[in-house]
């Protein structure tokens, strides 16, 4: 009876990884299937995250609208989208548009010229998104206000534009890219991280706004996604938990993993994903069910790095 034991749990094991396999196929092609013909309009498609979503979405054979702040690098990633487009498979050629969230004047002549192109929009992918570091006493108010209008005014504009025809249509889908921390902040990202709770708290209003309209709003909040070849170093962050817990913060996850869940947000329409590991999602939860442990937490860290002089 051991010996037959023994002999089968290989079997079992590899039965079971055929079936994940399986279903890990079925579901790609399914989600594929949920955009074709759609009209699909991608924010900073020039972006890692924005790369991917156009490769994701391009081979299920959506009508891209792919826009991006560099004419150059739009260019190169139509080149690559059509280069390694499969010939069997219907696929349409993307269009490109200019566009830079951060200067909100011309967000609405963009959302004009992608309607009077394809006549609607069915799922709108805000991704563009701008970063900054640093003490909130040295962040200036200029700077403040590009990171929220990037971050905020930009999104919520172009939303805006394209919400009208979705409604009237009785159909469509809009799906933020937040951040996780637009449900905590984290200590010299004030201005980034004020930006992610506005644009979260617009986008869970909007949902419940638009659902008689069978709109669906969704929300995938991933932690920080990092760049295709850089993984973190090891460096000194083992040094105390607050190091370890911000390094598990802070090494997020990556493009292509954000991009598939995107899609997958798309297919089974979900409201709101959190996409990060257990040690960021716990924190949210610390958060909002013991607060005071949660500022405790990180003012120790902000203590030990202000101790710590910084190189360079």
């Amino acid at each position: 009876m051991g010996v037959t034991a023994v002999l089968m749990l290989p079997l079992l094991l590899l039965g079971i990884s055929g079936l994940l396999f399986i279903y890990q196929e079925v579901s790609r092609l399914w989600s594929q299937s949920v955009v074709q013909n759609k009209v699909v309009v991608i924010t900073d498609a020039i972006s890692g995250l924005g790369k991917e979503c156009a490769r994701v979405f391009h081979t299920g054979g959506a009508r891209l609208v792919l826009c991006g702040k560099n004419w150059e690098r739009l260019q190169s990633l139509y080149d690559a989208l059509i280069s390694v487009a499969d010939p069997s498979k219907q696929t349409f050629t993307p269009k490109l548009v200019l566009l830079d969230l951060s200067d909100i004047s011309c967000v609405q002549d963009v959302a004009k010229e992608v309607l009077d192109c394809y006549g609607c929009v069915d799922i709108l992918i805000n991704n563009a998104s701008v970063k900054v570091k640093g003490p909130a006493h040295k962040i200036s108010l200029e700077l403040d206000k590009k990171i929220m209008d990037a971050n905020y005014f930009g999104p919520i504009i172009l939303t805006k534009a394209l919400l009208p025809d979705m409604i009237s249509r009785r159909t469509g889908q809009i799906v933020l890219v937040n951040n996780i921390q637009g449900k905590l902040g984290i200590p010299f990202r004030t201005a980034y991280a004020a930006s992610k709770h506005a644009a979260l708290g617009f986008f869970d209003c909007l949902r419940a706004e638009v659902e008689e309209y069978d709109v669906v709003v969704s929300t995938v909040s991933p932690t920080f996604i990092r760049s295709y070849h850089v993984d973190p170093g090891q460096g000194n962050w083992e040094a105390s938990i607050w190091k370890f817990f911000f390094r598990k913060l802070t090494y997020g996850t990556h493009p292509v993993d954000v991009a598939e869940e995107v899609m997958r947000t798309v297919r089974r329409k979900k409201q709101e994903v959190c996409l990060a590991n257990p040690i960021p999602k716990a924190a949210v939860y610390i958060r909002t069910l013991f607060p005071e442990l949660f500022f405790a937490v990180v003012a120790c860290g902000v203590k030990e790095k202000l101790s710590v002089p910084e190189e360079g």
